[in-house]
């Protein structure tokens, strides 16, 4: 939508599971954050304190229990799942704290694997996948499965993964929390480049390096957002 400011915003989101039952669990109380486009904001806190799972309804893989979601100013609250799925497909990438990669599937193929439902050529999608993992630095390792990877490698594929559709926000889940303090710098750095090309980024992380590239910060604690900025 011309005109709007945010890419992302959550307006008084809930999340709780089991509902009403003996062990119900408030994993997000009235949450309320505007991520503007181009952007790199950050969500942080302890273990448990809800980041994962608003990274999950930020990134439409999971649905808030109350409250309501706004890409770009539209309400995606009540989309369909195929249309939450298209959301995804066409606007998102999504990097996971455990990469998520397919074992015994070489690099480009994981890379490339988004395409596949678009309909692209098989040609097309070794070009794309291994145009994005040589500019991260992986060209030697473009046909190597994840098993043949190192943690710092698999993160990379998972990050060419979720651009290989050119999306217009990234959201990344702890990025840096499973590789090692050089390889971590590496991403930073990667970040920075998805910045400056006017990506919008929402990462959760316990790294304070990444704060200072961060034009918003938000704190969660148990599930309830302690302030911004």
């Amino acid at each position: 939508m011309t005109g709007v400011p945010y890419m992302m915003e959550c307006r008084g989101v809930w999340k709780i599971y089991n509902e009403g039952r003996p062990h119900e669990v408030r994993a997000l109380v009235d949450i309320n954050i505007a991520v503007r486009k181009g952007s790199l904001t950050v969500l942080t806190g302890p273990s448990g304190s809800g980041k994962t799972t608003l990274v999950g309804i930020m990134g439409t893989i999971e649905r808030p229990s109350r409250g309501r979601v706004y890409l770009e100013g539209r309400e995606i609250t009540g989309f369909s799942d195929v249309a939450l799925s298209m959301i995804r497909r066409e606007r998102t990438g999504l990097v996971f704290q455990n990469f998520n990669l397919l074992p015994g599937v070489p690099a480009w193929e994981n890379v490339a694997y988004p395409l596949i439902p678009q309909g692209v050529r098989e040609g097309e999608r070794r070009r794309r996948a291994v145009e994005l993992l040589s500019a991260l630095g992986l060209a030697a390792r473009v046909d190597h499965p994840p098993e043949e990877l190192s943690g710092g490698e698999q993160q990379r594929v998972a990050i060419a993964r979720a651009l290989v559709n050119d999306p217009d926000m990234i959201i990344l889940d702890e990025p840096t929390s499973n590789i090692d303090a050089g390889t971590a710098l590496q991403v930073l750095e990667i970040l920075k480049g998805l910045k400056r090309e006017g990506k919008t980024l929402i990462l959760s992380t316990h790294d304070s390096d990444l704060f200072g590239e961060a034009d918003e910060i938000y704190r969660l604690k148990g599930g309830v957002l302690e302030g911004g900025g």
